[in-house]
């Protein structure tokens, strides 16, 4: 059974979807040409001509395609034309290193990669995704900085993650990521020398992903989002458009309630605005419902996909306290946080050092004093920001809209210190 299984996940499976989409919208057609790569695989030995390895699951079959013509406008907005592709476009040239025909999950992860990336011009940074989520996005004065930031965020979850660079990845960044876990590596271009360490890994895939010295355009540009339903069916929507492009974007947050006007006594600081700004801009590629917590150009813990606000919020604190525990662990002591504490269950030494980081990691309250929080939808009660005051955080970022918005602006105005809050006028659910 063991060997079927391993068996199943090197095999790259035939698919049966056609070589070319046309998709019609009344009187226009956009027209997609499936992708296909000729590359080595390990588990076939030889090169073969496939595109997707398999879909989500070993067993289904699955295809990408690349938009290749047509010009679509419906109702004053103009959607994506050809020639814009980012990973649909990735050809064998810019398989630097395949490894093995990619599957669908690991240029999903790229694509969510760059759904980030795009908003993130800033300086160096980088997005870590691992099943479509972030788990880890950092600025830093370097690459090398925020890579070790953005692996440090979430050391775990980015085990066997995808790793997106907005700047060509040089030798020092190179170092750092051979010594961890990867599926993908994926950047605009690669420094002399930078590959040759990389590929020490041999099923890594390295890609250079074309037109990233264009992707901030992409943040003003739709495409057609399809959802596919059990029964055959579609939906169909436009994509979203994030509205904040800069702090200037972001409003105090000010609500009627029973002819009372409400607003929020305490502004942002410099430091606040740009984290609150940041947190946006990765909220944009996070599994609703959501609520992330980020510092000084870092995530500090990713709540995503609950069904309640407040339970996410608390699900966000509880990451990043498991996080900052297993980083300081790491840092100290060069083992994950678990793997000393299954030490100590078992009656190995090591209990001091376990009780030292709890302690410290309670007194940081794993990171998130100071920090700000970020919410993909408003608060229909105050319960989600009062678990998070109590735990330190400054500034917090949601649409507003909430019958309740009074409350929650109270609950900020009440904390001490006061804690500021912005509205930005929209939502960004992702499902």
């Amino acid at each position: 059974m063991a060997d079927d299984l391993k068996k199943m996940y090197k095999t790259v499976m035939d698919d049966h979807f056609p070589k070319e989409l046309t998709i019609s919208f009344g009187d226009q057609a956009l027209i997609y040409r499936k992708k296909t790569w000729k590359i080595p695989d390990a588990g076939a030995g030889e090169i073969i001509e496939k595109g997707l390895r398999y879909g989500e699951n070993p067993g289904q079959e699955a295809a990408i395609y690349e938009l290749v013509q047509g010009n679509l406008a419906l109702g004053g907005c103009q959607f994506i034309e050809p020639g814009n592709g980012l990973v649909s476009a990735i050809s064998e040239k810019e398989m630097v290193q395949s490894g093995k025909h990619p599957g669908k999950i690991n240029l999903t992860d790229v694509d969510n990669a760059l759904n980030i990336m795009k908003y993130l011009d800033a300086g160096p940074a980088v997005v870590i995704v691992k099943h479509n989520n972030p788990c880890g996005v950092a600025y830093g004065n370097t690459l090398a900085e925020a890579y070790e930031k953005a692996d440090m965020a979430d050391r775990i979850a980015a085990f066997g993650g995808c790793a997106l660079f907005n700047q060509p990845v040089d030798t020092a960044t190179a170092e750092r990521i051979s010594e961890n876990y990867l599926e993908v590596v994926a950047a605009p271009e690669y420094e002399t020398g930078s590959v040759d360490i990389l590929s020490k890994r041999s099923n890594l895939r390295i890609f250079r992903v074309p037109r990233m010295d264009r992707l901030s355009r992409f943040a003003g540009k739709r495409f057609v989002d399809f959802k596919s339903l059990i029964d055959g069916g579609l939906i169909v929507q436009q994509s979203p458009l994030n509205q904040i492009k800069t702090v200037t974007d972001l409003k105090p947050a000010v609500s009627e309630y029973q002819g009372k006007t409400y607003t929020i006594e305490r502004e942002p600081t410099s430091r606040e605005y740009k984290d609150l700004l940041f947190g946006w801009q990765v909220e944009q590629g996070v599994t609703s419902n959501s609520v992330i917590y980020v510092k000084d150009g870092v995530t500090v813990g990713i709540g995503t996909g609950e069904q309640d606000r407040v339970g996410v919020a608390e699900i966000g604190i509880f990451k990043a306290y498991t996080k900052y525990a297993d980083a300081l662990c790491f840092k100290r002591h060069g083992l994950p946080y678990k793997d000393l504490a299954l030490q100590v269950e078992k009656g190995g030494e090591g209990r001091d050092r376990l009780n030292e980081i709890d302690a410290d990691t309670k007194a940081a309250k794993g990171g998130l004093i100071g920090a700000s929080m970020v919410s993909d939808a408003f608060f229909p009660f105050r319960d989600g920001v009062d678990v998070a005051i109590k735990e330190g955080i400054s500034a917090i970022v949601q649409p507003g809209g909430s019958m309740r918005d009074f409350e929650v602006i109270e609950a900020c105005n009440d904390a001490t210190p006061q804690v500021s809050m912005v509205f930005t006028g929209q939502r960004a659910f992702k499902h």
